[in-house]
């Protein structure tokens, strides 16, 4: 916090208060500009101020480990997982790629098989086999390698997780249910479990799963994130507020964890960290690519009044994907909006045209509608939130649609929405008979109870 005070001579002077927040800003800014001395110096100062913060000191070590200064940041995490919090399992991963950095192969293998055999979560998975792979060259042998803590259940866990993608909600709920009931500590299907929850608009059930994992791991990236998304979904505020403090200081080690803060940044409003997060992730090349990365990048930046460094990412975009619209639509309203001296208006994150222009579209070719909603989990989902949480027109618009389509995965959606709903929801107004002839049929009277009593929404 920055006041300003009046000296008896009348001068101001300014006060500025250090704390870990204002060096943690610094080293941010240093980071972005790739000055990382500067940005070491600071992340050290945000240690000093508050020690046992072990976000503190991991954003430490990855600026370390950055500047090739492997043995430094092995320390710094040692030091994490012997003093500060040892549950902090992910350090080990960390730890195993720096000593495969300075070529000790022996270390880096204790040190993976230490975070395999550990780690509830198993986040780090796919980069783990990445370096045993590496390790088993090296070494001219086999990783020793007893058991994957995480690995319990993951064959029906890829599964669930392909259904996901797929939009397939429902049948993913009733995998993840199996497997987080048969193995409560798998962190990573229970995080699953509550995003497909959420998809569905089952706030409930789906900040239920979420308190859950972080009871077991309170530090979980993918968990803190889930539930800053869904505070803000059910209007808390306050809640919201404490846990955006925490996450706004947080520098990521993997970019995995990077992409993930990015995204939860720009739903969550808070663009220009979304923005910076993005940049990162572009600069750091593997992945550079991909346009609807520039897509998320050009997001974050118009809805952070950047149009020129928006404009840039966008044009990237459509040089990457030139059978794509989506990069063209946008170009063309940021244009537009210039043109006629006027604000653009917010920006989805997601790499698809806006849901109104896209029901314009389909009206004119039907059948290119519903191949696009089969293929694009994304698009289902947001007939199920238009559904339930949009206005009366756009629910009328959206029923309209879905007769377009002969789809069961949605027709079973439907029938568990017009359940909820014959609990006391305001669908009938908006298309509730016109549902019900979609899974046809008038409406059954095991769907619209005697009772008066309205069930807690899932």
């Amino acid at each position: 916090m920055i006041e300003k005070t009046s000296e008896p001579d009348g001068r101001k002077v300014i006060s500025v208060a250090l704390n870990a927040n204002f060096f943690f800003e610094r080293a941010v800014r240093s980071l972005d500009r790739f000055q990382y001395e500067k940005a070491l110096k600071n992340f050290r100062k945000a240690v000093e101020y508050e020690p046992e913060n072990p976000v503190n000191h991991c954003n430490m070590a990855g600026i370390l480990s950055e500047m090739g200064n492997y043995e430094a940041s092995n320390a710094v995490l040692a030091h994490v997982l012997d003093k500060v919090d040892p549950s902090m399992t992910e350090c080990h991963f960390y730890m195993a790629n720096n000593f495969a950095n300075m070529e000790n192969f022996e270390e880096a293998e204790r040190s993976l098989v230490t975070y395999l055999e550990e780690d509830v979560n198993g986040e780090f998975l796919a980069e783990s086999e990445e370096l045993m792979e590496l390790l088993h060259y090296e070494l001219d042998r086999p990783v020793s390698l007893h058991r994957i803590r995480s690995r319990e259940g993951a064959v029906e866990h890829d599964r669930a997780r392909s259904l996901l993608e797929e939009g397939k909600f429902p049948e993913a709920v009733r995998l993840l249910e199996e497997i987080t009931q048969g193995t409560p500590d798998f962190l990573a299907a229970r995080n699953n479990l509550a995003l497909a929850y959420f998809y569905m608009g089952r706030f409930g059930k789906a900040k239920e799963c979420i308190a859950q994992v972080l009871e077991q791991e309170p530090g979980n990236l993918h968990a803190l994130c889930n539930m800053a998304i869904f505070l803000q979904y059910e209007g808390d505020r306050n809640t919201l507020e404490g846990l955006l403090l925490r996450l706004e200081v947080t520098v990521p080690f993997h970019r995995e964890h990077v992409f993930k803060l990015a995204t939860t940044m720009g739903i969550l409003g808070r663009h220009r960290i979304a923005y910076g997060h993005f940049r990162r992730l572009l600069r750091g090349g593997d992945i550079g690519g991909d346009a609807g990365l520039y897509h998320y990048c050009a997001a974050a930046a118009c809805n952070s009044g950047l149009r020129k460094e928006a404009e840039r990412c966008w044009l990237q975009a459509s040089k990457l994907d030139p059978a794509s619209v989506v990069p063209r639509f946008f170009l063309n309203l940021l244009q537009q909006s210039a043109a006629e001296g006027l604000d653009m208006p917010p920006v989805s994150y997601n790499y698809q045209l806006p849901f109104q222009e896209q029901l314009k579209q389909w009206k004119a070719n039907k059948g290119s509608f519903a191949e696009q909603v089969r293929a694009n989990p994304l698009l289902r989902s947001s007939f199920f939130w238009a559904l339930r949480y949009g206005d009366d027109s756009l629910k009328q618009q959206v029923t309209e649609a879905l007769g377009w389509l002969g789809d069961e995965e949605l027709v079973q959606a439907l029938k568990e929405l017009l359940n909820e709903q014959a609990q006391g929801g305001r669908l009938e107004e908006a298309g509730l008979p016109r549902l019900h002839k979609l899974i046809g049929g008038e409406p059954e009277k095991d769907l619209r109870p005697e009772s008066k009593e309205r069930l807690p929404r899932g």
